[in-house]
């Protein structure tokens, strides 16, 4: 009613616009902002998603009267966070993402970034100096130039001066864009976000409580809790269970960020399997990891596998991590020379045409894919060295291609084996690998993934479902081109022993009989012998047996007579 009293009284006056009616005019749309902001905190109280709606577009219709309002920008990012709206979250608040900070500190890819980035600061800059509020205009004209004051009225007043200050400067946005900023995966952001938010917080809490009697603690302080906050038009400082919710969101994120830095480390130090235990332990964790972190854990667990010649797991999380994001850079790089390391041409091809895609797409916007916000790996300044080079990789492939090494894949390096392995060790790695790798599995890792937008979500799954597929096929290919290259050399192997058989036998038969007559008479005089042992050893037996028989008393020539008988 005071609004349309307001307006008709406007449009009755039939003399223009004066300064008290422009005045008359302000107010008015003072009120209605007001009023927006007003119900729009009732409206959040219910924490209902339908509710949140609505009381984002009051705010935004508040917005569009006074764009500059702190607590109408406040509750906006809070509904925007509430309803997972992160990226947008992101956009409005990316001048104070500290990555992108130090990027424009240090060059600039567009210009209308550089002067959004020096107005955001001497904004900044100009609300700092501000310590205290000008209360002019709510002195009335009858109070004296000079009146008495005291000490604690005037701390008051300081303090009072100083959390208006925090308030412009913006403690309510760390801690919004620091949980943004963890869904992103921005995970070193939200941690320096996050911190800083609860430093400022707990600052203005200290400077704050100094004019507090001993009566003035209690939990009505909280907002939202009580129509004295939902009629407050002023920021509020976050309740007490947001910000035990954001503690522990600091210590998850300092426990991911300390497990890749433990991961990044061995990498470098060249400790795969210890780069890939703790990458494992990160993807494979009982809590889930945002996208974009998990992503970049993929990849860089993609490098230690090809490090360590385990080029199926390698290939595997690439499929992930372009599942998760098509657009990465490294992934595609990776894979590609994966596949040109096991002489698939033909994929390793098309992986390198899409990054030509990618390098003359960016040529042609002149940014990197993605918001600003985005953390990349590659600089603008490098892409169009990066795309003569990719240019050559791919004219020399397409060479190879047609020179027909398209049917020579090394399906040994693919599995994991050496040349001349048995079938038993091609059996355990197969077995192994069909685990790892089945298509039923690969869409697991979804379910330990925490999204940004909920709508991707069908989407990587079946860009995750048909590469993992793919590798699946090529891998069972392999399988039997190596099973029947097993089978060949175990052949080949019982056809020499069969024909080295046959040979030995056949010399035995070419034996000339001259040999064999010698051999024959060798085998007679040898027996000869034996014979003309046997009647010396009986000849000795009778002597034996006639010297027992006869005394030693008796004559010699009775033993004579003995052995001539």
């Amino acid at each position: 009613m005071v609004e349309s009293s307001c307006l008709l009284s406007m449009a009755a006056s039939p003399t223009s616009l004066t300064g008290g009616e422009k005045k008359h005019w302000w107010l008015t749309n003072k009120k209605m902002v007001e009023r927006y902001v007003r119900d729009a905190k009732m409206l959040i109280a219910t924490e209902e998603q339908r509710e949140t709606v609505a009381a984002l577009r009051l705010l935004e219709a508040a917005l569009a009267i006074s764009p500059r309002m702190e607590l109408a920008l406040e509750l906006k990012a809070r509904c925007l966070l509430s309803l997972r709206r992160f990226k947008e979250v992101a956009d409005m608040l990316q001048d104070y993402i500290p990555s992108l900070k130090m990027s424009s500190d240090e060059e600039s890819l567009t210009g209308s970034s550089d002067s959004s980035s020096t107005h955001s600061s001497t904004q900044l800059s100009r609300e700092r100096l501000k310590l205290l509020s000008g209360n002019g205009d709510s002195l009335g004209q009858n109070e004296p130039a000079f009146k008495c004051f005291s000490v604690s009225d005037l701390k008051k007043k300081v303090t009072t001066g100083l959390c208006k200050n925090v308030n412009k400067e913006g403690q309510w946005r760390y801690l919004v864009l620091g949980q943004a900023c963890c869904h992103l995966g921005l995970m070193e952001d939200a941690m320096v976000l996050l911190q800083t938010g609860k430093r400022i917080a707990t600052a203005a809490f200290r400077r704050e409580s100094i004019c507090w009697s001993d009566d003035s603690f209690s939990f009505n302080r909280s907002p939202l809790s009580s129509e004295a906050s939902i009629n407050n038009l002023q920021p509020s400082t976050p309740p007490k269970a947001e910000s035990e919710s954001i503690s522990q969101l600091l210590s998850h994120i300092k426990l991911l960020i300390r497990r890749k830095t433990a991961a990044m480390a061995a990498l470098d130090a060249g400790l795969y399997s210890e780069a890939i235990r703790h990458f494992s332990k990160i993807v494979d964790g009982r809590r889930g990891a945002p996208q974009g972190f998990l992503a970049e854990c993929f990849v860089h667990r993609a490098t230690a596998y090809q490090s360590a010649g385990r080029i199926s797991d390698a290939i595997a999380d690439c499929n992930r991590t372009l599942a998760l994001n098509p657009s990465c850079i490294r992934a595609l790089t990776v894979r590609a020379a994966l596949f040109e390391t096991i002489r698939c041409l033909p994929d390793s091809l098309h992986d390198l045409e899409h990054l030509k895609l990618l390098y003359n797409s960016i040529l042609r916007d002149r940014k990197l894919p993605g918001p600003v916000w985005k953390r990349q790996n590659i600089q603008y300044r490098e892409i169009p060295g990066k795309l003569c080079s990719l240019a050559a990789k791919i004219q020399q492939l397409k060479q190879r291609v047609a020179a027909g090494e398209t049917g020579n894949v090394d399906y040994y390096a693919l599995i994991g084996l050496r040349r001349g392995c048995s079938r038993s060790e091609l059996g355990r790695a197969h077995l192994l690998l069909t685990l790892r790798h089945k298509p039923d599995k690969s869409s697991s890792f979804i379910d330990r993934c925490e999204f940004a937008d909920d709508g991707d979500i069908d989407s990587i799954r079946d860009r995750a479902k048909m590469s993992a597929l793919l590798l699946y096929r090529l891998i069972q290919k392999g399988y039997t081109s190596v099973m029947g290259t097993i089978l060949e050399d175990e052949a080949k192997a019982a056809m020499q022993v069969q024909q080295a058989q046959e040979q030995s036998s056949t010399r035995i038969e070419s034996i000339p009989e001259a040999i064999l007559d010698g051999n024959h008479r060798t085998e007679n005089n040898a027996a000869i012998t034996s014979v003309f042992q046997g009647v010396f050893c009986r000849d000795l037996s009778v002597v034996g047996t006639l010297l027992s028989q006869a005394g030693f008393s008796r004559p010699m020539a009775v033993k004579y007579e003995a052995l001539s008988c």
